[in-house]
């Protein structure tokens, strides 16, 4: 095999990724000044609390699929095997622990801001706490998210990387702040169109450049990429199943028990719209993750002779994809611009999704406190339409830094692992245990917070020097052929990565980053819950199955009517 030095866009290709950011923006121009114009914060942020299924189970799933996540799962498959497949799992845990604890909670209490619930259930402070945490996710992840597909549209073009992201997010913050939830909603709609299309495409091109089916399938067999199921317990393993099924709540945690998710699902009429919309989400997400993988098969199947990483071809994993869609999709005319496009819309969703749903959430936590009034609906709009853009514009600068921090992946585990375990594990405190109370979610949320932190950003380092390393699946580079000379005979075959153990504890997965998060947050919740005293809980903020779990005999008359109003909600 011979290696490529460079590649570039065709005409074909720019005409396919320009447009795709020209309609998206189009689309925000459209519901920013025509029809209702956006010129309320419940049609803002809520979309007037009219929209459909579909579209919103379209979006919430996109919003999670990010570009980074497309690229990552690909590399994942070409260096470690196909058990990140069994992510899938995760998502139907995911769908069974919404529909049936804490979507019904959030859809009864309809709140528009998910931390509106922690000052119901606890108190102003814990709800502070909360929204603390939260903005320092996103406005870390913000940047990481444009960064990602830039790395793709570098590979293709040639272009800064840097300069590419600083581009992309621009588009964003614009056609986000003009058009609230329908634009973010009716985009993600067209770009999940555009990124099934690219899936399928390279899907099919990357199949018949390496033989067919049969032959990628009996490749990664040889090459042992299709061995699944790893019930190892060790919690430091990369690929076990158990870490998998620990990954539902962290789906969870990530998609429902959050900003963006919830305010699109809360966007919905009806319970059961919600139940169903949540449904298709995972479907949608199971179909994106499967097209994921086999495309990670063939692009193992292109290279097991030839590893580009270990040849210089790529100087990161992450630009493993978008390497391999540019080598075999230069002799197919415009599938290099589609398959950017679709990393790029995947971004765009991602990025577009977390500004409209933080700036609801800055407006309420925020600029409300220090208003002397509150606001009409009208000027309401308009500050929040002014939030999107300094947020986004701030968030958009430190695009510059991301470069200087390592593999888009690790970052993004470090991120999520910290944050969203305390997150998650307040809000299950409060929907799950009525004797809690907000002295114990206060510190409980406080403790897993530090409890996470002083495990990943220790891991973190370890891994930025190179320290902490899995190894991979056989690699090679006997095919290697670069300017007519074969590579070293000493790279021939491959293991990479031999794992370096300073403390076995810093090599635990994201999954269970965001489960020690939770324990924590909710055994010191309760432990210090138990030793204080806190105000009665309405029943409304439980979870409908801990609501007639916990009525006792005296109670039965309020356990029925728990009961009929939790099925009500189940069935309407």
């Amino acid at each position: 095999m011979t290696l490529m030095t460079s590649s570039t866009f065709s005409i074909y290709d720019y005409i396919i990724f320009i447009s795709t950011l020209v309609f998206s923006t189009l689309i925000g121009i459209y519901y920013g000044c025509f029809g209702t114009k956006q010129a309320t914060t419940k049609e803002y942020l809520m979309g007037g609390k009219n929209m459909k299924i579909i579209p919103i189970a379209i979006s919430a799933a996109i919003s999670h699929i990010s570009g980074s996540l497309l690229i990552i799962t690909v590399s994942e498959v070409y260096r470690y095997g196909a058990s990140i497949s069994l992510f899938i799992v995760s998502y139907i845990i995911m769908g069974l622990l919404s529909i049936f604890i804490y979507l019904p909670v959030f859809f009864k209490v309809q709140v528009t801001n998910i931390y509106d619930y922690l000052e119901k259930r606890f108190d102003k402070r814990t709800r502070m706490l909360a929204f603390a945490i939260y903005l320092l996710s996103e406005i870390v992840m913000f940047p990481i998210m444009a960064y990602a597909p830039s790395l793709t549209f570098a590979t293709a073009s040639g272009i800064n990387p840097t300069w590419s992201a600083f581009f992309l997010c621009v588009i964003c913050v614009f056609y986000t702040s003009i058009g609230g939830l329908r634009t973010v909603v009716w985009t993600d709609f067209l770009q999940f169109a555009i990124i099934m299309a690219s899936l399928v495409t390279v899907y099919a091109v990357g199949v018949g450049v390496s033989g067919g089916f049969l032959s990628v399938w009996n490749t990664a067999l040889q090459g042992q990429r299709l061995q699944v199921f790893n019930f190892n317990v060790d919690f430091t393993a990369r690929d076990s199943f158990w870490g998998y099924v620990a990954g539902g709540p962290t789906a969870v945690a990530t998609i429902i028990v959050h900003q963006t998710g919830l305010q699109k699902f809360l966007s919905l009429p009806k319970y059961r719209d919600c139940v169903w919309s949540v449904i298709h989400t995972v479907i949608s997400m199971s179909i994106v993750h499967i097209f994921c993988v086999f495309i990670g098969l063939a692009v193992y199947s292109q290279y097991k002779d030839c590893d580009p990483l270990t040849s210089h071809m790529v100087t990161k994993h992450d630009q493993l994809f978008p390497y391999f869609v540019t080598d075999v999709g230069r002799r197919f005319p415009g599938v290099t611009g589609l398959f950017v496009a679709a990393i790029c819309s995947a971004a765009l969703s991602s990025m577009s999704s977390n500004l409209n749903a933080l700036s609801g959430v800055i407006y309420k936590d925020l600029v409300c406190r220090f208003l002397k009034e509150q606001p009409s609906e009208k000027r309401g709009s308009d500050i929040l339409k002014i939030i999107v853009l300094v947020v986004g514009l701030l968030c958009t600068c430190l695009v510059f830094l991301v470069e200087r921090m390592g593999e888009v992946f690790n970052i993004i585990l470090s991120v999520n692992g910290i944050t969203q375990g305390p997150l998650f594990g307040v809000f299950s405190l409060g929907i799950l245990f009525p004797k809690a109370n907000h002295k114990g979610a206060f510190y409980g949320a406080l403790g897993g917070f530090i409890s996470v932190a002083c495990i990943a950003i220790p891991a973190r380092y370890y891994q930025m020097m190179g320290l902490i390393k899995y190894p991979t699946k056989p690699l090679s580079t006997t095919g290697c052929t670069l300017f007519n000379e074969t590579l070293s005979a000493s790279n021939t075959t491959l293991n990479q990565d031999t794992p370096l153990q300073p403390n076995v504890i810093f090599k635990t997965m994201f999954y269970y980053y965001v489960i020690i998060g939770v324990i924590v947050t909710i055994v010191v919740g309760l432990i210090i819950s138990v030793f204080t005293t806190g105000s009665p809980v309405d029943k409304d903020l439980l979870s409908p199955v801990i609501s007639c779990l916990s009525t006792t005999p005296r109670h039965t008359q309020d356990g029925n009517r728990n009961t009929e109003a939790a099925m009500e909600l189940l069935t309407h």
